[in-house]
């Protein structure tokens, strides 16, 4: 058998091979580019959602926000919700902050993920601070849960637990598998 004939029978196979390659791929990339791609992106926005009878649900500041058509859904960097009390509810708005967020097509959930920090007054104008790494926020409910670790500092108690439920109108919390730390006022 002569060397020519081998290359080239070689050459051929693989011209055949890049060729099948290239025709199976080549609808690919235009579709995965098209899904991706969201239908508007904010920058350093300010924005007052609200829920079905026309009252405020929460607002939200971020310096970025990405919308995706095909579900509704919408990816936001470092934002800042702030979610008023209900007409008659107890103590101040919660002002919520994390790294990421994510917001259901309807509006009514807010998935919070990354060093998360809730704040806010009770009744008696005292500070809650509620801090975790994942927080799902239902604004029209005004309730949140968590199922990993939570620490809620009140004054001179800190409270640890491994999931909340949080009624976010009358302020209350319940955490699971507690551990509390009383840290004594100085004199």
């Amino acid at each position: 058998m002569n060397w020519r004939f081998l290359s080239t029978v070689i050459l051929l196979a693989a011209a055949a091979l890049t060729g099948w390659a290239w025709w199976s791929q080549r609808d690919k990339p235009a579709a995965t580019a098209k899904q991706s791609r969201p239908d508007y992106v904010l920058t350093d926005f300010n924005v007052v959602v609200l829920n079905k009878e026309g009252r405020e649900s929460f607002t939200l500041r971020a310096p970025q926000l990405t919308r995706n058509p095909a579900d509704k859904t919408m990816d936001i960097v470092t934002p800042l919700f702030l979610i008023p009390p209900r007409t008659g509810g107890n103590g101040g708005p919660w002002e919520v902050r994390s790294q990421r967020g994510w917001v259901n097509g309807e509006g009514d959930e807010v998935r919070l993920r990354g060093q998360v920090k809730a704040d806010s007054t009770n009744a008696n104008g005292k500070p809650i601070n509620i801090a975790t790494e994942q927080l799902n926020v239902f604004p029209d409910a005004n309730r949140a849960t968590s199922d990993v670790q939570v620490q809620m500092i009140q004054p001179g108690t800190i409270l640890t637990g491994q999931a909340m439920e949080a009624d976010l109108d009358s302020k209350n919390i319940n955490l699971k598998d507690v551990k509390v730390r009383y840290e004594a006022k100085a004199r």
